[in-house]
Parts: structure tokens; sequence; C-alpha cells
């Protein structure tokens, strides 16, 4: 009997794959902070073909506050149909995988997670310009659908369906230590090193078969965005996408009210382009967009039309609001109020200087025409008794006057009518 245990343990040992001498490479990618959008799936899908040419693995270092239904749907097939074994880590310590990483660490192959870490919070996300909350029928055939899918991916990858589908259902998180005691965490790592022990000799099943992996001695490779999804990933960060789309409009409503410029149009085009772009993926309130731009259109009317704060005063609560509910999903997607008050508080600030300007201009006695002339001095260019001529401002003017004033003295005008000035003697 013993000896066909050894022969049946050694022909295992030969069927099964090892990574112990084909391959020791392990691909690093990491996803810190970042909510799951197309170019996370994208920069997913260039390492696992990276790691499949080279016989890798692939280890996803993840902290994400979660992400697009449509790109982690994209990311979990990926996954589920990869060749090469496949390891999400959630870190560092205090990090999570909420929403979108509580499906991609379900997809993954072994799921390792840091000390302090947790893992849940995945109700639904969905974008697509809605004025506000989606209709009850339409929410319950998104969550079903989210259901089903979890469910698959639970037997998949033989992790237990009842902590996913209260994350889905009931947005339950839970630590590392409970998730390790539920079977939902394969290991707990403290780094990364401490991570490729306990791997060690661990066999999983790909979509190429069953692989034994052996991480001594491995050769980490960091896999890094490209300059173009840096890029991309830049403008999808939603206070970028806002500040954008705030200058954009600024720019293009400056160019309309100061034709013939040219940089401020251009500038503005170029950055609502970035932003349409951005706003395209992310989950847009289309009335949260429109309190915005409406905000932006008081202040501009105030600075050209003063009313006297009350277009600033609308604009504030406008644009304010809007900023908050430009998202559809405030809870990992939102505009920080780092960026909300600076910008507030610029437009504020633009308005009511423009306002003080054109208070002070009212207020200020006109110095050019006939108004100007009021209470300046000048000279008796002839004799004036009543009637006679004065100079003042470059001009000879005729002049009247009660008092009797000798040619060369100095004069101060006191009314004006027609073409005639009312003058009296300077004293002094």
């Amino acid at each position: 009997m013993k000896k066909i245990c050894l022969y049946f343990n050694v022909l295992l040992f030969l069927l099964i794959p090892s990574y112990a001498s084909a391959q020791t490479k392990v691909k690093l990618l990491t996803i810190k902070e970042d909510i799951i959008n197309p170019v996370t799936a994208e920069y997913i899908e260039r390492a696992l073909s990276l790691a499949s040419q080279t016989d890798s693995i692939l280890i996803i270092q993840m902290d994400t506050p979660g992400g697009l239904l449509k790109s982690t749907e994209k990311i979990v097939k990926l996954l589920l149909n990869s060749s090469v074994p496949v390891i999400t880590y959630i870190y560092p310590k205090g990090g999570r995988a909420a929403s979108a990483g509580t499906f991609i660490s379900y997809a993954s192959h072994i799921l390792v997670m840091s000390p302090s870490t947790h893992i849940g919070a995945a109700h639904p996300v969905v974008g697509g310009g809605r004025w506000g909350a989606l209709d009850e029928e339409t929410k319950a055939k998104i969550l079903n659908d989210t259901l089903a899918w979890a469910e698959n991916i639970s037997n998949q990858r033989r992790r237990p369906f009842s902590f996913i589908k209260d994350a889905v259902e009931k947005s339950v998180s839970i630590t590392e230590v409970e998730a390790h005691k539920r079977k939902i965490c394969d290991f707990i790592a403290e780094d990364i090193n401490d991570l490729l022990k306990k791997i060690d000799g661990v066999s999983v099943r790909t979509a190429a078969g069953t692989v034994k992996i052996s991480t001594k001695e491995s050769i980490i490779e960091e896999v890094t965005l490209t300059r173009r999804e840096q890029f991309l990933n830049t403008f999808i960060d939603p206070n970028i996408a806002y500040l954008f789309l705030t200058l954009g409009f600024l720019g293009l409503i400056f160019e309309v009210t100061h034709p013939g410029f040219g940089f401020p149009g251009i500038a503005g085009i170029i950055c609502l382009i970035l932003a349409f772009y951005a706003l395209s993926i992310l989950p847009i309130n289309y009335a949260g967009l429109s309190l915005l731009i409406i905000g932006i259109i008081f202040f501009i009317v105030e600075a050209f039309t003063p009313t006297f704060g009350m277009f600033t005063l609308g604009g504030v609560v406008s644009f304010v609001l809007g900023s908050v509910m430009l998202f559809n999903q405030p809870e990992f997607i939102k505009v920080s109020l780092k960026a909300i008050i600076p910008l507030t508080a610029f437009l504020v600030g633009f308005s009511l200087f423009v306002l003080t300007k054109v208070i002070q201009a009212h207020l200020k006695k006109s110095s050019s025409g006939k108004d100007g002339l009021i209470g300046k001095d000048g000279v008796a260019h002839t004799n004036i008794s009543p009637k006679g001529k004065v100079f003042i401002h470059g001009e000879i003017w005729n002049a009247v006057s009660k008092d009797s004033i000798k040619k060369g003295q100095t004069v101060e005008v006191i009314n004006i009518k027609g073409l005639t000035l009312t003058v009296k003697k300077k004293e002094g």
C-alpha cells in the first residue's frame, strides 16, 4: 500500500507543472489608492500578458476604495481566464479592497492580506449620466445580476459566497483576521517577502491547468504604468476632472467676453475635452454638472452686469451644490473640499473685486467732459463783469460771475449751463 501511495505521489508531481525550475520570476503591479477604471483594466491586462510571455506569476498589490462596474467585470474576466497564477495582495497596513477590489480579490487564484487591512462594501457602482438616483426596478436588476456574477466567481475560486453576498447587498466589510478565519483570505503577510514565502509550494488551478508555485529565489520585476496610462489615469481623478471642467468654462466665457485674445479660448477647449473624457468614464450626475455650470455663469454675470451681490450669492450656492453633487457615487468618487473651497473662493474674490471697482467708478467724480470742470480752477482770460472768458483745461470758455474779476485772476467753476461756465473769484 505504501509503495502504491509513493508511486501515486511521484506521478502527481510529474503531472502537475511546477514553477520551480521553469520560472522564478514575479511580476508585480501596484494599484495605490486609485479607483478601478478602464486604465486600470488595461494595466492589469498588459501585466498578465507580460507574465504569460515570461512564465511568471503575477502579484497585484492593491489598495483601492473601489471603482466602476464595467472595468471590474473586464478585470475579473481576465483573472478567471488567466493561464498564470494571480495573487492579489491587499497592502499596505490600513489599506483596503473595497467595492470593485472585493471582486478582483475573489477572482484571484490566491488572496493575501496585510495586517490591519479590510475587504468588502461591494455594492455595485453604476455610471451613465443620471440626473439622480436610479429607479427601484433598475436597482433590483443590477443587484441581482451582480449577485449572480459574484456567485459564479465564488464557485470558480471556491471561496464562500455568503460574505460577498452580504458585501453586495449590505455593504459589509471584514478585517483580514476574520477573512482568514472564514477562508476568504488564504494568507496574512507582513510584506512581499513574507508573501512569497507563504505561497511557495501552493498549487492553483489556472486556465492552462494546475500549477504548483515555487517562489524560492524569485526575481521580482515591477510592472509600472506607461506614460500614456499615467497621463490618462491622471485625468480620471475626480478632482482633476473637476478642476479642468471649471477652468475650461472660465476660459471659454472669457474668450466670448473678450474676443480676439485667443489663448483663453484655446486653453478652455483643451481643458473641456480632457474633462469630458474623464466625465464619460466617471459616474457623473447631470444635475450636479448643471448647477456647477450655472454657478460659473452667475459669477460672470455679476462681473459684467453688477447686481451688488445677488448673482454672487446665487453663484456660490449653485457652484458649491454642483461640486458636491457632481458624481453619483460620493462614497469613493467625489470632489475633495480641498478643491472646492479654493475654486469657490477664487470665483467669489474675482466677482467682489470687479464689483468693488464698479462701485468706485460710480462714486468717483468724472474727470473729463463738462462734469469734470465743476470745482476746478481756471484763469480769467478777460475781465469778467459779469461776462467774460476763462482759460481752463487748455480751452477758452464763456463765463459769467456775480463777482467782478480782472484778467489773470484765478477763478473756480461752480456751475455749467450749456457752453457757459459760472465762476467765482478764487480766494487766496
